[in-house]
């Protein structure tokens, strides 16, 4: 290398900043430690292993720079483009089985996979997906499906535009959209809330003694699948629908607009059923 070659190279690697965004790393984390992500565009994949640390990967480093840094208890990670405003970036992070996580992002799809720890993700034109897990899970997307799968704990799923599904999940759950349907199959749960306004509600699973069960839609059908053996109070509001049940309704109450209650079995759980327009139908498996 010529002397002059050997002084170029010397002053690019000087003027290259300490903190040069990286494509590819892991952190060595402790219990206590969470993770913040925040990529604008793209996809998001969280997985989890068996070690105590945080390894990031993107096959976009040619055109987009992932920030990763340690902020006291927090590893956060962040896109950032190369050249000009945040481009649309594939981000891989696979962290221990307890880490709590929160990400958020704007044209972003997040997959999150076996978080054991606290989990909160919000994009807004993007799917959420969570599988497995336990803890408390609130995630969010304005223009995006969510799904939730297979998890145990005290679950917040919410969208805007689109449809929301929770299944083969035990604890307490809340889902909520305003134009999309929501789906809780398989749903183990002693407290179930979940209401849209231009969407139905399917539900299917146990109702557990002294649960509490609230559905309710404005523009859509409701149907609740239960046991044979239930045992609930069930009140419903039908006004401009119809009421359809496979169990024999015993009329306890009435009143105007067409409100009333009924018991199946005992009445051991509390269930309420609204639909301003959609028919109400509740049926056994």
């Amino acid at each position: 290398m010529t002397p002059l070659v050997l002084a170029l190279a010397t002053a690019l690697a000087s003027a290259r900043p300490p903190d040069t965004p990286v494509t590819d790393t892991t952190i060595a984390v402790a219990r206590g430690d969470q993770l913040g992500v925040n990529v604008m565009s793209g996809e998001l994949a969280i997985r989890t292993w068996g070690r105590d640390v945080v390894q990031v990967r993107s096959p976009d480093g040619d055109r987009v720079a992932i920030e990763v840094a340690r902020n006291g208890s927090t590893v956060a990670v962040r896109t950032s483009g190369r050249r000009g405003p945040p481009r649309f970036a594939s981000v891989e992070i696979t962290i221990p089985s307890w880490m709590d996580v929160s990400a958020t992002g704007v044209a972003l799809d997040v997959t999150v996979d076996g978080a054991r720890g606290a989990v909160r993700v919000e994009t807004v034109n993007g799917d959420v997906t969570l599988t497995g897990g336990d803890g408390v899970v609130s995630l969010r997307s304005v223009e995006g499906d969510v799904t939730v799968e297979r998890a145990r704990g005290r679950v917040s799923a919410s969208s805007v535009n689109a449809d929301v599904t929770v299944r083969a999940t035990a604890g307490e759950i809340s889902a909520e959209t305003v134009n999309g349907s929501i789906t809780l199959d398989q749903v183990d749960a002693g407290s179930v809330s979940a209401s849209t306004v231009n969407g139905d509600i399917a539900f299917s699973g146990p109702l557990k003694d002294g649960g509490r069960y609230d559905f309710s839609t404005h523009n859509g059908d409701l149907t609740l699948a239960v046991p044979a053996n239930a045992s609930a109070q069930v009140s419903v509001a039908t006004f401009g629908g119809e009421f359809e049940s496979d169990f024999p309704v015993t009329l306890t109450e009435t009143r105007r607009g067409r409100r009333f209650t009924f018991s199946i079995g005992t009445g051991r759980a509390q269930v309420t059923l609204e639909s301003f327009q959609g028919t109400i139908r509740l049926r056994r498996p």
